[in-house]
């Protein structure tokens, strides 16, 4: 089933029994943050969320409902991507990669777009002014964004913010589009303070016109159909336009209409639409501190300012938000999706991993367990380097390595077999490079050390001259047996 709307999503999770209706005024001041945290740390995730009647920060009730922990769960990550299992899309990525593949990884990693444009779902442009998104128009002094329910999320923040957007630049060189997720803060009536990570494409677009001393356009949408929201969170390369994956996640392609006021090309469906630019001539302004999904804040620096030329939207929108926090959050799920989707890109240039897993207490970049299949010794140190040279997982933190057996997604299984496998000084491998620009406890911004564990079983020639003892397993037979005899045991559960 493909959802082409927010709305669609929205009404197909209610008639699922995934979304709850909050009727309750709720203010955007913290409150509505509060609930969503609570929900979020629900088993499985808790329900979406959609607070009918948002309270702004003037006293006032905004007429647009706002829509949280929609991707909040296993089912609605899958709901929102139209499948069963998220293995199904990496399953479709294998098949893709089953085309003859050239030797060598510098050939390799040129295949990678090719990759998306073999799937034949490029984006479909619309004449402009015909759009959903663009039915209801404010330009001038009607652009007013305080009348948008932007929420501040924790005590300390330094703002209101955007924190569910899809950020459209375009590559100066080389034309190719970006849709990227970065939290954008409130700083006046028709301003904004885009924080670009400076490790993130949207950032280099922005280095590479203010070089250029180039005035550079850029739209933000909120709300779209739901493979679009995702895309704009998934690590692509550069070179790999994030409508064309969506188009790609959705069977279908991505309708887009020209912006109104600059010069990109915009989601068709979308809820809203912030049409902007950013002057390189002008300072940079404060943003943050930020509540972020560390769980602890980031500190305050300086951002390029958007200004905003116009809000197109919708007749009756749905404004989408999130929060980040204390894991576990909503940003899990979009990150397991993330995992799960790109395992056989991963496997395209390091073919021995089997799995990988990074889970919630990790925060993405602080925790990865990998599961190889190990034929040579010095392997998992290999694939440790391997993978710091993997894009963002260049930001991994620690990167734990185990045998092909070992159930990666079960964090328990995998830190059961890897303290039992490491010896501390032989296993333990150190090293220097770039961190994630919101972890404070690096030794310098954006760079510091980090570690490998090879929990393996070790090989005679990494020196291991004892014998390795077998994991402890009970033979088939007796289990055969047992599964007979248990219904009559009167044990619930068990098996």
């Amino acid at each position: 089933m493909t959802l082409d709307s927010l709305q669609s999503f929205v009404d197909h999770l209610e008639r699922a029994g995934e979304l709850v209706r909050v009727k309750h005024p709720v203010s955007v001041d913290l409150e509505l943050c509060e609930i969503s945290d609570r929900v979020m740390k629900m088993p499985d995730g808790g329900p979406a969320l959609l607070f009918e009647h948002p309270v702004l920060f003037d006293g006032t009730r905004s007429s647009f409902p706002v829509a949280m922990n929609l991707f909040g769960s296993m089912r609605r990550m899958c709901m929102a991507l139209g499948v069963n299992a998220l293995d199904e899309i990496g399953e479709r990525i294998t098949e893709l990669l089953a085309m003859k593949v050239p030797e060598g990884l510098i050939a390799k990693l040129a295949l990678l777009p090719r990759l998306f444009e073999v799937s034949k779902f490029p984006p479909r442009v619309r004449h402009k002014g015909t759009a959903p998104s663009q039915q209801v128009v404010w330009r001038g002094d009607e652009v007013d964004l305080r009348k948008l329910p932007l929420i501040k999320c924790w005590p300390d923040d330094g703002g209101a913010y955007i924190t569910f957007p899809m950020v459209i630049t375009r590559d100066p060189k080389r034309g190719i589009r970006n849709v990227g997720m970065y939290r954008i803060m409130l700083t006046g009536k028709s301003t904004l303070a885009m924080h670009w990570q400076r490790h993130k494409v949207g950032a280099a677009h922005w280095r590479e016109m203010a070089e250029r001393n180039e005035t550079m356009p850029v739209c933000i949408a909120l709300g779209a159909d739901p493979p679009s929201m995702y895309s704009a969170s998934a690590p692509l390369p550069p070179t790999v336009d994030e409508f064309i994956f969506a188009g790609f996640l959705r069977k279908e392609p991505v309708s887009l209409v020209k912006a109104l006021t600059c010069d990109l090309e915009v989601p068709s469906e979308a809820d809203f639409v912030l049409e902007g630019y950013i002057d390189p001539a002008e300072a940079l302004v404060t943003e943050g501190p930020f509540g972020d999904h560390t769980g602890f804040y980031s500190l305050a620096d300086l951002y390029p300012q958007v200004h905003v030329t116009a809000i197109t939207m919708r007749e009756r929108p749905i404004f989408p938000a999130t929060i980040v926090g204390r894991p576990p959050m909503e940003d899990f799920y979009l990150g397991h999706a993330t995992e799960r989707i790109f395992l056989p890109l991963l496997k395209l240039t390091i073919p021995e991993i089997v799995d990988y897993h990074m889970p919630s207490e990790g925060i993405f970049h602080n925790l990865v367990f990998v599961s190889i299949k190990k034929d040579y010794p010095g392997q998992a140190h290999k694939v440790m380097n391997a993978l710091w040279g993997q894009g963002l997982m260049s930001l991994a933190k620690l990167i734990v390595v185990v045998d092909h057996w070992v159930n990666v997604r079960n964090p328990q299984e995998a830190w059961w077999v890897a303290l039992n496998n490491i010896d501390p000084e032989r296993d333990a491998r150190f090293t220097m490079g770039p961190m994630d620009v919101l972890d404070h406890s690096s030794r310098a911004f954006t760079y510091g050390s980090k570690m490998g564990l090879d929990a393996t079983r070790k090989l005679p020639e990494e020196g291991f001259t004892r014998e390795w003892p077998d994991v402890i397993v009970m033979d088939d037979e007796t289990k055969r047996r047992v599964d007979a005899m248990w219904p009559s045991l009167g044990i619930a559960g068990g098996r």
